[in-house]
């Protein structure tokens, strides 16, 4: 009963208290057929209330996502399907989807004819604008007598995952060239012909298997070349996103953090579908290496992406901690925020261990319209103070294209690498 008073709705209120009214008032003066007027107003919504408790409806949900991973700016539709499985029949029903605010605005429904064997599917699109990993539900029901004195709240507790992925921008397979590391031997590949499925190859040495001869070195060399299958390379790269807040400005789809994730995921993607084993390293943590090659080894990585967040506070330096795993040197890219002298330290021993370290350096001061600055003093000084560190390294700004910086890059460390093999003839 007390469940009962406190779900009864304005009409339920106002009809028990103009009962209470009626019958009180028509006991005083007399009048036994107001007063059974008034009984009538007075029961009607406190026997609707208990119907309506005691009544056996079972409103079932199901919920699904036409997809479960889209890309920041996309949209998906989500579908909800209600039965009830109890034997009684319902008034109206209303309802009310949770969703975090990222997602727009709660939908809602009202159904009417809720019966026995009852069932219906109503749907909704979501769009989301940034990027991150979202539960939609649960569901909020409100169920109603068919006179509208009672309204009863209840909650499914069934949720979904909806994962909001970095916005993805297929890069040109330009010539990338430079060291490589992996179980074997350091070789020079280019982004558009290097694969993890290439083998290596060395002389012909008597006793080895024949079956072991490759044939098509052999042609290319004039003499027999066998594969080194004990050692087998594998092309490896390592993708560091400086995460940190103080390398950042802006909020939300439009900072510059949205930026390097989303360019991040874009090098990934292109590195796995070249057959490169890719690792997710940032200014807190790193991730395994994602070993198998194709667009679904980077799901994992994205989807890490996905849920990225700053790194609050001041003076926060280059997590290096990652270096110590196996499977150093190889390539590393990193893509930078706002970086100073204080990071030159962090920036020299990451170049010591690996093979080649090309950087991205994002002008964030092109993000606020030009009212701050980074704190080496101005763009070309970040990236000076990059490259001083032996890096490769190229700036990109808010209105840049990914496929540009991209290209640069490739240039950047092609020429370092032509400078160093002619300063190495000279010698």
């Amino acid at each position: 009963m007390r469940e009962a008073l406190g779900s009864l709705t304005l009409r339920g209120r106002a009809f028990l208290g103009a009962g209470v009214t009626a019958t009180v008032g028509a006991l005083v003066a007399g009048q036994p057929t107001i007063v059974r007027a008034g009984l009538l107003a007075l029961a009607l919504p406190l026997i609707s209330g208990a119907v309506l408790l005691r009544s056996q409806y079972r409103i079932a949900l199901g919920r699904r996502l036409a997809h479960a991973r889209i890309p920041a700016g996309g949209q998906t539709e989500v579908t909800l399907s209600l039965t009830n499985e109890g034997r009684t029949p319902t008034g109206l029903l209303r309802l009310e989807e949770q969703l975090p605010y990222a997602l727009g605005a709660r939908p809602r429904f009202v159904l009417e004819g809720v019966g026995r064997g009852w069932r219906r599917t109503v749907s909704y699109p979501v769009r989301a604008d940034h990027r991150g990993r979202f539960t939609i539900g649960p569901m909020q029901v409100e169920v109603g007598d068919p006179f509208g004195m009672v309204r009863l709240h209840r909650e499914f507790a069934s949720t979904a995952t909806l994962v909001v992925t970095p916005r993805v921008v297929d890069l040109p397979a330009v010539a990338f060239t430079g060291g490589w590391a992996g179980a074997g031997d350091n070789r020079t590949r280019a982004f558009a012909v290097g694969s993890a499925e290439d083998v290596t190859v060395r002389d012909y040495r008597r006793g080895d298997d024949l079956r072991r001869v490759h044939w098509r070195s052999s042609a290319r060399a004039g003499e027999l070349m066998v594969r080194r299958e004990e050692q087998p390379w594998q092309a490896r790269a390592t993708l560091l996103l400086d995460n940190r807040a103080q390398a950042h400005v802006g909020h939300g789809a439009a900072s510059s953090l949205e930026t390097a994730v989303s360019l991040v995921a874009s090098i990934a993607r292109h590195l796995a579908q070249r057959g490169y084993a890719v690792r997710l390293a940032t200014a807190a943590t790193h991730e395994a290496w994602h070993d198998h090659t194709g667009a679904a080894s980077t799901e994992a990585l994205i989807d890490q992406l996905a849920v990225v967040e700053t790194v609050p506070g001041t003076g926060v330096p280059l997590d290096t901690s990652w270096l110590s795993d196996h499977g150093e040197g190889g390539l590393l890219i990193a893509v930078l925020g706002a970086v100073g002298e204080s990071d030159a330290v962090a920036l020299r021993r990451l170049r010591q261990h690996v093979g080649v370290a090309a950087a991205v350096v994002l002008d964030t001061a092109s993000w606020s319209g030009g009212t701050a600055t980074s704190p080496s003093g101005s763009p070309v000084a970040a990236v000076a103070s990059v490259t001083g560190a032996g890096w490769c390294a190229v700036p990109h700004r808010h209105d840049d294209r990914f496929e540009t910086t991209w290209t640069a890059l490739a240039r950047s460390v092609s020429a370092r690498g032509s400078g160093m093999a002619a300063a190495g003839a000279l010698r």
